[in-house]
């Protein structure tokens, strides 16, 4: 914090490109809610389509990361690249000083490895969408980063399978988390609940990718999986012959954990904020779904 006991948020991109514009509402939205961002023009770098050279991304971000001023480090956007600096930067110090990583989507490397390390990260929107977001996603964000609990309520849906459960959430985007089956930035989901979600996908290249992770053995010993937002998913010319949701479904209906579809959080407005790492708990019915972690 600064002098004034404000929290400082360091603005990086750890791998598409920006511009200020883009930047602009994020930027004046922390101020008016009380924080602090701390960024320079090397923000705006430009490397084709990433905001920078491989080195120059990892080295900002190390460099926030090594900061003890800085209190929490937010992703500028997703897109691709975080997986092409992720073993370049040495965790060492930040592990004696530990900050929140912020992001979704390809944010999901960077939540992987910290997962790895036993770090909590928030999985949340990010500067460059921010004004598009609802005031419920905005206000999660920051109840996340103040320590405030995180209480989601939201509909049942008719494939869920019920139950309650406590226990640490993981997760993020599943393309992302399919491209690194095997490696040290993939989070452990044994006894754990796993958060999915993914856009701008076919049907059968979800299924495709469940069943990945299905038979590296990570979907068999979960608390549960809940499934985020499920975006512009495509089918193909010739029909798959049923629905995401069946798809996903049909991937784990031998186990017998709790599964729910529809939680508010993905690549859509109502993007609510989840703190992974941390202790969640979920109950499933036929009423509805609610979700609640205890921050303070």
């Amino acid at each position: 914090m600064n002098s004034e006991g404000r929290i400082k948020v360091a603005i990086a991109a750890p791998a598409r490109k920006v511009v200020p514009e883009e930047m602009e509402f994020a930027i004046n939205w922390l101020h008016e809610k009380g924080f602090e961002s701390v960024f320079d023009n090397r923000l705006y770098s430009v490397d084709n389509i990433a905001a920078g050279s491989d080195a120059l991304r990892s080295s900002i971000i190390q460099e926030y990361m090594d900061r003890d001023d800085i209190d929490a480090i937010w992703m500028a956007r997703g897109g691709y690249g975080s997986i092409r600096i992720i073993d370049k930067i040495d965790f060492t110090k930040f592990m004696e000083h530990p900050k929140p990583i912020i992001g979704f989507s390809d944010v999901t490397v960077f939540h992987g490895k910290l997962s790895r390390l036993g770090i909590p990260s928030i999985h949340a929107s990010m500067p460059h969408i921010l004004a598009n977001k609802t005031p419920v996603a905005l206000q999660s964000l920051i109840d996340a980063l103040t320590g405030k609990p995180l209480c989601y309520d939201f509909p049942a849906y008719p494939l869920n399978r019920q139950g309650s459960v406590s226990g640490i959430i993981v997760g993020g985007n599943l393309s992302v988390l399919y491209g690194m089956i095997g490696s040290n930035s993939f989070p452990e989901t044994d006894d754990k609940i796993l958060f999915i979600e993914e856009v701008d996908e076919y049907i059968y290249h979800v299924e495709r990718m469940l069943y990945g992770l299905k038979r590296a053995g990570k979907l068999d010993h979960l608390k549960a999986l809940v499934i985020g937002a499920l975006t512009d998913i495509h089918d193909n010319p010739d029909p798959f012959g049923k629905p995401v949701e069946q798809a996903i479904f049909d991937v784990v209906k031998e186990y017998d954990y709790p599964v729910c579809f529809g939680f508010p959080a993905g690549h859509f407005s109502d993007n609510r904020a989840i703190y992974f790492g941390k202790t969640a708990e979920l109950s499933i019915s036929g009423d509805g779904c609610h979700f609640l972690q205890l921050l303070g």
